[in-house]
């Protein structure tokens, strides 16, 4: 009889979980998610003109930007301007009612945009947005 109390009281002490670093853990996590994901939308450092701005929901949408020295970037990923038009091409043949955005710095050079403009044209992309800032 000894014997089973001994071995209840070593099964009660082991069942005990000490919740302290658990919880540690979830606000690790936590925190990190909060700082890391304003960064995961706007990976690009683009200073936006200000504009009238209106909600566009299309789950089939393609962002390409122009940051302050004229670099291309397609979905974050630097890219030069012919690649730039073939892949255009083949988003417009796949998905033909896919939306570009397009975010371009507000130092940028008129042209520069025009540009990117006339790859899309090229490339039959129907439906594009200019991105700016909302209007204070």
């Amino acid at each position: 009889m000894g014997r089973r109390k001994t071995s209840l009281i070593a099964l009660k002490e082991i069942s005990e979980i000490n919740m302290t670093p658990l919880m540690d853990l979830t606000f690790i996590l936590l925190i990190t998610f909060i700082i890391t994901f304003p960064l995961i939308e706007q990976g690009i450092p683009v200073n936006l003109p200000k504009g009238k701005t209106a909600d566009l929901d299309n789950p089939d949408t393609r962002s390409i930007t122009i940051n302050a020295v004229g670099t291309l970037f397609l979905d974050d990923l630097p890219i030069t301007k012919n690649a730039l038009a073939g892949e255009m091409q083949r988003t417009g043949e796949l998905t033909p009612n896919a939306t570009v955005y397009v975010r371009a710095d507000q130092t940028i050079n008129y042209g520069r945009v025009a540009e990117v403009m006339k790859v899309l044209y090229d490339a039959k992309i129907t439906r594009m947005a200019l991105v700016t800032e909302a209007e204070e």
